[in-house]
């Protein structure tokens, strides 16, 4: 037999079968009334009730399309229905007592008793017989079929899982059985949530997973702090189920919890911290009509900010990148999502001066956000003069172009690796933190002409500073005639490591766990900060907004990560178990790596902002006319490819202290170096 599919059909069905029902109710109570003999009820009670049946239809029928009991999806039938029900029965059993009474004569007691028992029974009966036969097929198919299901358990006995286990007994198609729930709530244990136990708490899932031979582990409480989350599911990944979550309040509020809902267990669950919270208001009306340039705009860090600062209707957005994959690759997106955008894309590198002042003198950013650098820890070690040429000689270059061209606000995108650096990039970028210290207090103090030319520079070496004058008078004019006419405010933005990121270790995890492995891990006790690009980069543009020149901003990225952890967590939410499926490989400390990373030298503190993940570390002072006589110096050295590049950096960067083959036993020995340097011996 087809299956009637069309609602209204089955609406005029039930509506027939309520006209039938009102009259057997009713007749039958009256029947009942005089001991189930028809012949002996009297005529006058007969006549009051055939006379009124039909009003009483009428009533019955419109009452029930008043409260939509003719529009609802019976398969899902469920208590709010049966409360419409019973509160239009109540309303129709009134009616009836009262009109007919009133208006053709008092019938017996039990007439309007059991007259309306019989309605409300066949009422909720019908509507509710097609899902109690489905129920009923369904635990039919469970017994034939019961091998082939999936035993589920919730984490999570309140609303939420409530709704999900409805919602997968509702799926008769879904190959999931709920077996046990878990809740922290003492109150709940050994209580039935619709049949099925809420068994324990936490304490409690690795024992349950056994008892119950649990496939799919749903942790369902949104509400749920990050930090809870991450313990949760770090419990659950001790088990061999398969991990899925319910993403976040929001889902309660709009009523999008169902199993559809869940997702897998992503890395980001697993950092153990709240959501990001920023002021987007502020950040909208900061960026509004300005002209923003990005440098490094098509990296990791940089593409997300053109990403963002899109999204908030900049007067025009400038990406420049010396990849010109990578800018091809955010120039596309952003044409496809913001067609209205004035976007332009420029190839180039911030090493190169005469490029980055044709980019200012053209475009006169307003805001620009300085993300170009190389990041790769391992990489600079082996090649640390390009990290100063790139990182610090690169953003001075920048800030100087900033400074001469009226730029508004200059943000530096740092590292928490400059913090007591122990490797070259880590240094580099130390290095930078310090040149927009300086370049803030020469914007403050208008003492332009303190700021050293190191502008160009041929293949045969570093071009020294008359040279520069003779061979680009336009250089010179730009300098002194531009510079002071309004000032720049330079800050820096420090955090440490985002999830994603082309120099991240997920990337890398991902990609030896797909090869089947090894996952390589370079020691057991190693810890890092982790934040998602899209929450770093949120905190850079608040920071922003908030600067006023000079200040080191802090972000606060959270709990520390044990990376090992972080690989085996990946692991096991990519279906294998570390050291059976996947094994994990300990390969030594690279070259600069240290255990742990810091957000502070002992020689800075903290200072609160409006945000409580926005902090201002309080820059160690610097001698200004110093630092820039040995910026001029190491320019030269760089540049020259000097061997002794390390040892000129550890002597300008008292915090820098270098490991592995850069290391040096006495600190006397770079002190020297670095004062050879300085007199042109080397």
């Amino acid at each position: 037999m087809k299956k009637i599919e069309n609602w209204k059909i089955i609406s005029l069905f039930i509506i027939l079968y309520d006209v039938l029902s009102v009259i057997f109710s009713y007749g039958v109570g009256l029947w009942i009334r005089f001991d189930f003999n028809y012949s002996g009820i009297p005529g006058d009670l007969m006549s009051a009730f055939l006379h009124f049946i039909p009003i009483y239809i009428v009533v019955v029928v419109v009452i029930n399309i008043l409260f939509h009991l003719y529009r609802c999806i019976w398969q899902f039938v469920s208590f709010d229905e049966l409360i419409r029900i019973l509160e239009a029965w109540l309303i129709e059993s009134i009616i009836h007592a009262v009109c007919i009474t009133v208006f053709f004569r008092r019938m017996p007691m039990s007439y309007y008793l059991i007259g309306a028992v019989i309605q409300a029974i066949l009422m909720v009966g019908i509507r509710f017989a097609y899902r109690f036969y489905l129920k009923f097929s369904e635990n039919t198919k469970s017994l034939s079929n019961g091998g082939n299901k999936k035993n589920v358990m919730i984490i999570g006995a309140g609303e939420s899982g409530q709704t999900i286990l409805r919602d997968i007994k509702r799926r008769y198609e879904d190959n999931l059985r709920v077996s046990c729930f878990i809740d922290d709530d003492k109150n709940k244990w050994q209580r039935l949530v619709e049949g099925v136990p809420v068994v324990g708490g936490r304490d409690d899932i690795m024992q349950s997973v056994e008892k119950y031979a649990i496939s799919q582990i749903l942790l369902a409480i949104p509400s749920a702090t990050a930090e809870e989350k991450r313990d949760l599911i770090n419990i659950c990944n001790e088990t061999s189920c398969e991990v899925k979550i319910l993403p976040g309040i929001y889902q309660l509020v709009k009523s999008e919890v169902t199993i559809a809902n869940m997702k897998d267990v992503a890395i980001e669950d697993l950092l153990g911290r709240d959501p990001i919270k920023v002021d987007m208001a502020a950040c909208f009306e900061f960026i509004n009509s300005k002209t923003i340039l990005v440098t490094g705009g098509g990296g990791s860090i940089g593409s997300e900010l053109c990403r963002q600062i899109a999204a908030h209707s900049p007067k025009q957005l400038i990406i420049f990148d010396i990849y010109e994959n990578n800018a091809y690759a955010i120039e596309q997106e952003l044409k496809a999502k913001y067609p209205q955008l004035n976007l332009v894309v420029l190839i180039g590198s911030v090493r190169d001066s005469r490029r980055i002042n044709m980019v200012f003198k053209t475009y006169r950013p307003e805001v620009v956000y300085h993300a170009a650098a190389h990041k790769h820890v391992p990489l600079m070690e082996t090649s640390p003069n390009e990290a100063i040429k790139n990182n610090v000689i690169g953003t001075y270059k920048t800030a100087y172009a900033a400074l001469a061209y009226g730029c508004k606000r200059f943000v530096l995108i740092s590292t928490d690796k400059a913090v007591n650096p122990t490797n070259i990039m880590g240094a580099s970028k130390r290095l930078c933190e310090m040149v927009i210290q300086t370049m803030d207090a020469v914007s403050k103090s208008g003492a332009f002409d303190k700021l050293p030319l190191v502008h160009a520079h041929r293949e045969t070496g570093f071009l020294e500073m008359q040279e520069v004058s003779d061979n680009l008078p336009e250089a010179a004019e730009i300098d002194r005639s531009i510079c002071g006419k309004s000032r720049t405010e330079f800050v820096a933005v420090r955090f440490g490591n985002v999830l994603g990121s082309n120099g991240s270790v997920i990337p890398l995890f991902k990609k030896q766990i797909e090869n089947g492995g090894p996952v390589t891990v370079t020691h057991p006790e190693i810890i890092r900060y982790f934040m998602t690009i899209p929450e770093a980069v949120s905190l850079v543009l608040q920071a922003g907004v908030n600067a006023h020149g000079g200040e080191i901003f802090v972000l606060d990225m959270g709990a520390p990560v044990k990376i090992d952890t972080l690989a085996r967590n990946l692991i096991k939410l990519s279906g294998f178990k570390p050291d059976v499926d996947i094994k994990i490989v300990y390969t030594g400390l690279r070259e600069g790596e240290k255990l742990y990373e810091e957000k502070l030298m002992a020689e800075e503190g903290l200072q609160k902002t409006e945000n409580d993940l926005i902090h201002i570390a309080h820059p160690i002072k610097l001698d200004t006319d110093s630092f820039l006589s040995s910026l001029t110096m190491l320019a030269k050295a760089s540049y020259d490819n000097s061997d002794n590049i390390v040892e000129i950096v550890e002597g300008i960067v008292p915090t820098f202290h270098p490991v592995g083959k850069h290391g040096q036993s006495d600190k006397a020995i770079s002190s020297k170096k670095y004062k050879e340097v300085a007199a042109g011996i080397v």
